[in-house]
This record gives C-alpha cells, structure tokens and sequence, in this order.
C-alpha cells in the first residue's frame, strides 16, 4: 500500500442553518496501517466530520483525498467499512443477512460475501445467533455486527463511529483486540470513541476537535512530552543543594520529600539517586508521570485563550473562547 496519507482533508467547512459553524477549516491526516482516534465534547463537530467524509452530509467546503482520490469518489468507498453512530438496521433481518446486504451494496459477488460473512460471524463471536433475528440482540450484540458488516468487503480503511457504545466490558476488550489485529494485518482505522481510555489503548494518532477546529493533532507520546517527569519521594526534608538543581522542583509534606525532575531520561536522574544514597537517605517510591490522554482532552478543551500548547510550542492557534 501507499505511503501517502489514507484520509488527507484540508479546510473542511460546514455550516448548519445560518450560525451554527459545525466545523471551521479541519484539517486532517490519516497513515496507512495506523489506528487513528477522533475525540472532542459533545458538540465539537466529530460526527459531522465523519458524515462528510462518508458522503452522508454535503461539507460547504472541503478539499483532500480519501485512499488517494477526491472525496465522495464511488469506487473509492468501495474500499471503505463504515460503521455509523446510532445504526438502524432493520429488526426483521438476521444477522447474517445484514452482513450479506453491507456486502452486495459493495458490488462483492454472492460467493465472497457469503463466505466472509460466514468468516466475520465467528471473529467478532456471533455465530450462534447468526439466523436469529435483530430484534432479538442486545446493544452489544448489535454493535458487534455492525463491526462484521463494516469488515465484509474486506477495506482498506474501517471507519467506526463509537464503536464500543452499549458494550460490556469483556465485549469492549474484545473489539479493542480486534481492532489491534486488523491493524497488525494492515488495515487503517479511523475511530470516532468517548471512550478515551479505550484509545489510548488502541491509537497510535489522535486529533482532538473543539468548538470545530483541531485543537491537537499527533500521537499521544509526542503531545504529551512537555509533561514527562520523574517523581522521587524521599524520606525526610530537602538539603539546601536541591534548590541549585535545574528543571527541578521540591516539596516537603510530612517529613516526606517529593523531587520532581522534568525529563523523560532515566539516566538524567542517576546522579541524583546517586547522591541521595550517598547521604543515606531513604528513597521511598520513583514513579515516571506523564499526562494521559484525558489529561490531554482536558487541557485542549479548557484552553481559554484559543492556543493549544504542545512540544513545540503553539500547536494550534484559534479564534478563542467565546
């Protein structure tokens, strides 16, 4: 498969009405083979930006590619799997028959799409209740054929919409691994999740929307490099030599001493360990931090004057709170 980007949009623009701006200039980038997570509040413009790519709505301005042709190119997504948000598929199918229809509105032949909705049943562990009816599944069973119907023309790139939404735990560990498998076998996946624990599981790219714009974009080791430290705690209060130390804070709270050194290099902080040790000090605990990603999620939508900071500085300048 190509290097170049799977999803590629710049200037995505969508107005709904005459004043809600639902998306102001996005743009995007997806590589091939990587799980690529979309997260933002309610309201941030995610699934619209996802029906736009799908064609389901009209953007009032877009330009970019999907798997290296124009946006709403028919063949193209062909080679896409799409699972939307708050599906409806009819009750009175099976599901195996859903699986079967997602494949002929593909244009796969009978012989193929039979076999791997025979194949796709047994990977996401509904084999048993493939004839059965839809009015008869719960949300999770639901959203694990809508999993296999997004699979059943084999794509290119899998497109999921809150995937795991109405899903127990045991089933959410279950679709994370699938989606790990499907990436390991090459496929890209653009998910759209609430979930942020589940993506910082899953994701190697993340893009967080607010207000309509992408407030941050990259993966979460890079956005989240300015936070990395070390945390020593000590027992006892802090000698006068710490206070010469650089990148480095100390706090004393019950006769305990936490350093914090600011680096993501374990051997920066041997020295100091060194020297703790050699003054017989106790060291209680050395924990790594860094922000996770709700920490991240937290920090790009509580942003008050419409900058985002990031490793390199100004990630993305806005128009500000409003």
């Amino acid at each position: 498969m190509s290097s170049s980007p799977i999803i590629d949009l710049r200037n995505v623009r969508k107005t709904f009405g005459r004043k809600v701006q639902a998306l102001r200039g996005v743009d995007l980038s997806v590589n091939p083979g990587e799980v690529f997570g979309l997260l933002g509040p309610n309201g941030a413009g995610k699934s619209t930006l996802v029906k736009i790519l799908m064609t389901v709505i009209r953007p009032d301005g877009i330009e970019g590619t999907l798997l290296g042709k124009p946006i709403g190119h028919k063949p193209s997504l062909a080679r896409v799997g799409y699972l939307p948000e708050h599906h409806h598929f009819p009750d009175y199918l099976t599901g195996r028959q859903v699986i079967r229809f997602s494949g002929a509105m593909t244009g796969m032949r009978r012989v193929t799409r039979n076999r791997n909705a025979d194949r796709l049943l047994e990977r996401v562990g509904m084999s048993s209740w493939a004839d059965k009816r839809l009015k008869s599944y719960s949300k999770g069973m639901l959203q694990r054929i809508g999993l296999a119907q997004a699979m059943v023309n084999e794509p290119d790139l899998i497109v999921l919409d809150e995937p795991t939404d109405g899903v127990d735990p045991v089933g959410r560990r279950e679709i994370r691994d699938l989606l790990l498998e499907l990436r390991d076998e090459g496929k890209t996946i653009f998910l759209n999740s609430h979930l942020l624990s589940e993506l910082e599981m899953v994701c190697d790219q993340v893009a967080i929307m607010v207000k309509g714009e992408v407030a941050m974009h990259g993966a979460i080791d890079d956005l989240t490099l300015d936070s990395r430290r070390f945390e020593i705690d000590v027992q006892g209060t802090a000698p006068d030599w710490f206070d010469a130390m650089p990148n480095t804070t100390v706090s004393t709270h019950d006769e305990t001493t936490r350093i914090v050194l600011r680096t993501d290099q374990a051997e920066e902080i041997q020295p100091l360990i060194d020297r703790l040790r050699s003054e017989h000090r106790t060291i209680i605990r050395i924990t790594p931090v860094q922000e996770s990603l709700e920490d991240l999620f937290m920090r790009a939508v509580t942003e008050d004057d419409g900058t985002v900071q990031g490793p390199g500085g100004v990630i993305k300048e806005g128009r500000g709170r409003q």
